[in-house]
């Protein structure tokens, strides 16, 4: 028997990368609306309740009015908004948070999928916060590119209109109140939110997120070597999660926006200088992939007990 499987929002840029993914999936069955009834309120319940898995790719007010619609108490809901990330009675869709986060995942009825940014972040931080290497009062910065995509249709629109052309590289978030700042502090486990730096490149897709450390002035002065080995082991065996070798690291004199491709994989690199006693740690994800369409199909296939890796493109 199929599992009914409703993408409300569907007709967006990451509903359109969910649906993808799913296409040709004998054990999935998706449920569609038609154009002229999307906001139809009456058939738009209908799908919802009839769905045994929801994905929302809706703005924040649009998500919550969607989960109230739900009126059983069997369809399980990932929401791909920032509505439910902190939310009490929400479990976060990052697997990888740590040991024993995916069997909490594959119990949960709700689950909030992670931003973009976040995933790069706290797949280089929790695992040092986890084994002491960064004390959780460290002020830790983080900052990085991303795809032009990540900003949603107003952005798309803004750098392939005809309205001229932005500028190739734009800090933004100046005000460092970003809305991904409340589940980076959350989930890595920080006492203190992190300066959060973004910027966005004039590339449709990709992301580079980074965390420089002065590794020197950290309590114990752990060594290059310290981090690498921590973060290899938080990821040993992973097929979407990938840590470059330290010496791979330390020789590579760059890593690109768009280094992992169109794919759902999460590569990390330990670069930096030894003899400096500083370490920069990259995380090369694609802020459509494993940063938000790629991470709803994995948590899609953890809670109807699939083969992981079902779908994702690796």
């Amino acid at each position: 028997m199929s599992i009914n499987v409703f993408i409300d929002g569907g007709h967006g840029t990451t509903g359109i990368e969910i649906a993808d993914r799913l296409a040709g999936r004998s054990e999935l069955s998706l449920i569609t609306v038609p154009e002229e009834q999307r906001r139809d309120g009456g058939a738009r319940r209908d799908a919802l309740n009839a769905a045994d898995i929801v994905i929302l790719c809706l703005p924040d007010d649009a998500a919550r009015e969607a989960v109230a619609l739900i009126d059983n108490d069997r369809t399980r809901v990932i929401d791909a908004s920032t509505a439910h990330r902190v939310a009490n009675g929400w479990t976060y869709g990052f697997p990888e948070l740590e040991p024993g986060h995916r069997e909490v995942l594959a119990g949960s009825r709700f689950v909030a999928n992670p931003g973009c940014w976040p995933t790069g972040f706290l797949a280089l931080v929790r695992p040092l916060v986890l084994a002491g290497l960064i004390p959780v009062d460290w002020p830790v910065t983080v900052s990085g590119a991303s795809g032009y995509s990540g900003g949603g249709k107003a952005m798309i629109a803004d750098y392939e209109g005809d309205t001229g052309a932005p500028s190739a590289f734009r800090p933004y978030g100046m005000a460092l109140g970003h809305k991904h700042v409340p589940e980076m502090t959350r989930y890595s486990g920080l006492t203190h939110p992190p300066l959060f730096a973004p910027a966005v490149a004039d590339a449709y897709r990709g992301m580079i997120v980074e965390v420089p450390l002065q590794l020197r002035a950290m309590p114990g002065a752990p060594a290059l070597a310290d981090i690498h080995a921590t973060l290899a082991a938080a990821y040993a065996g992973s097929q979407i999660v990938s840590v470059a070798a330290l010496e791979d690291s330390l020789s590579i004199g760059q890593v690109a926006l768009e280094h992992v491709g169109a794919t759902d994989r999460l590569a990390l690199f330990v670069c930096g200088n030894a003899d400096s006693g500083q370490a920069r740690l990259v995380a090369a994800l694609d802020n459509l992939g494993k940063g938000a369409a790629g991470a709803a199909v994995q948590n899609l296939n953890i809670l109807a007990g699939l083969p992981e890796t079902a779908g994702l493109r690796l």
